[in-house]
């Protein structure tokens, strides 16, 4: 292994690709930063690009772009609750309101700190760990599937810090706009009511855009207390100020560590990826939490966990990929595409064939994850000085800003209306005091739970009893109920327990 990390670290460390490290992580920032782009379709504009680079080079580059996103993504989701990536619309929930607080260097120096770490511990266990955790992915169906997702859903009951009706409402509501689109067994259109940009879904994107940014300006222009209180944030004088202090590094600390894991194992599961893995950080450190009644008020654990978690499990997703040649999700998939295009396939013999391009990656994102902790730090009084611009300056230009994301994913006017409308239905939820991040988690579960489902019953023929044969997927199901259970059962034991 030792000998492995050395070779990789003379591919990575060559001041060619040291370079082209440091230009994928750039552009990945910078596009985080921006939404609606995305990783993935960067990716796909500059993959033709990557043709007349040598494939160690050109892997190392657009991996760069991946997991840089991620942080990028984290900037605008605390300045401006505008999530600049969908893993980042966790962070909105108590990362803005710490910006509102004045805190906003703290948030974005606990983010910053928990990818890094994150993103190491990840490339560690990915050094160390692929195979057999990618045999042990292999072992998922759809029955496995189907009770991961009816797992992750389970969590919309500890999302939500009001009502368990609203919150479930809510997730009904998510699921309900999953189904959207075509069905994916019968390729029967549904619900698009004529519209061909319906055809393929929702696009996650322009929902989180509607529901997070837009909805955010118009509440906050509905509201002259919000607006006042945002236009009366201090910006801090030094970085010291900024950055988080040792209190609240230890608070952090444990969050940042199961974060670490969680993401790198959901990342592992084709589909899992950032979102699932940053909306299960989020509820189980709220579960777990003493003061449950912090999170969405501006907790730091709720930066820190999920922070750490969506940058894990970049880490994780190279696992099938390199070792097996499945892609667990769209850029893992463009990233294959890259290996086609030089002629070579990933999968078992690539580290036998190729080990300088596996080992090169590798390495490269310990050195990726090093740059962007360099890159990033320093400019966190340049981000939070951006709070000091007055309201009535920076909200039409966070609406341009959504509508030029909006309109750049496809070229097409229509998504810009959508997300409109969604704003317009996010700002009324938020002024009935609905919350909106039950609906986001059930609507990206909604089409991986659908289809695993109708997988599972055809491969049974019809029975359900398929999903209480495999022993993984009872247990999941078995955890679920479990915790639904205990969530129904909690409050009454508890009014028992004080008439008594």
């Amino acid at each position: 292994m030792i000998d492995n990390l050395l070779t990789g670290f003379a591919v990575s460390l060559t001041p060619y690709n040291l370079l082209i490290c440091f230009l994928g992580c750039t552009v990945g920032t910078i596009i985080g930063v921006l939404p609606g782009l995305g990783p993935a379709a960067t990716i796909s504009i500059l993959l033709v690009l990557t043709y007349k680079m040598n494939l160690t080079a050109a892997v190392i580059m657009l991996a760069g772009i991946y997991y840089g996103a991620q942080y990028g993504g984290t900037i605008t989701s605390v300045l401006f609750k505008m999530p600049g990536e969908a893993s980042t619309v966790v962070t909105t929930f108590d990362g803005y309101q710490m910006a509102l607080q004045g805190k906003a260097g703290k948030a974005l120096g606990i983010a910053a700190y928990g990818s890094f770490i994150a993103g190491t511990v990840g490339t560690i266990a990915l050094s160390v760990m692929a195979p057999p955790l990618a045999k042990f992915a292999l072992t998922f169906g759809p029955p496995e599937y189907a009770a991961l997702m009816f797992l992750g859903l389970t969590l919309v009951i500890y999302l939500g810090s009001g009502s368990l009706a609203k919150g479930i409402l809510m997730g009904a509501f998510g699921l309900a706009l999953s189904t959207i689109g075509m069905d994916p067994v019968t390729a029967y259109e549904r619900f698009i009511f004529g519209s061909q940009t319906l055809v393929e879904g929702v696009n996650m994107a322009i929902l989180a855009m509607g529901l997070f940014g837009i909805s955010e300006i118009l509440y906050m222009a509905g509201s002259l207390e919000s607006r006042l209180r945002r236009d009366a944030v201090k910006c801090p004088s030094t970085l010291k100020e900024m950055l988080p202090n040792k209190s609240e590094i230890k608070t952090s600390a444990a969050p940042i560590a199961r974060g670490s894991v969680i993401g790198f194992l959901l990342g592992i599961l084709p589909g899992g990826g950032a979102i699932i893995a940053a909306f299960a950080s989020y509820a189980v450190e709220k579960k777990i939490s003493r003061h449950p009644e912090q999170f969405g008020k501006g907790a730091i654990e709720g930066v820190a966990g999920p922070e750490s978690a969506n940058n894990a499990s970049v880490s994780g997703c190279f696992i099938p990929f390199l070792t097996l040649g499945i892609p667990a999700n769209v850029v893992m998939a463009l990233l294959m595409g890259a290996f086609i295009l030089h002629g070579v396939v990933p999968g078992p013999l690539l580290l036998e064939q190729d080990p300088n391009t596996f080992w090169g990656l590798i390495t490269s994102m310990y050195i990726g994850n090093v740059i962007l902790l360099i890159l990033n730090v320093p400019l966190i009084g340049a981000f939070v000085k951006l709070m000091a611009v007055p309201f009535a300056l920076m909200s039409p230009s966070i609406v341009i800003i959504c509508t030029i994301g909006a309109y750049s994913m496809n070229y097409n006017p229509v998504e810009i209306l959508i997300m409109f409308i969604f704003g317009l239905i996010g700002y009324f939820l938020k002024k009935f005091d609905y919350e909106l991040a039950p609906l986001m988690l059930a609507f990206v579960l909604g089409g991986f739970f659908e289809k695993a489902i109708r997988q599972s019953l055809i491969l049974s023929h019809g029975s359900p009893m398929i999903f209480a044969t495999r022993p993984i997927s009872a247990v999941l199901f078995g955890v679920a109920l479990a915790l639904v259970l205990y969530h129904i059962l909690s409050p009454l034991m508890k009014r028992s327990r004080n008439l008594s």
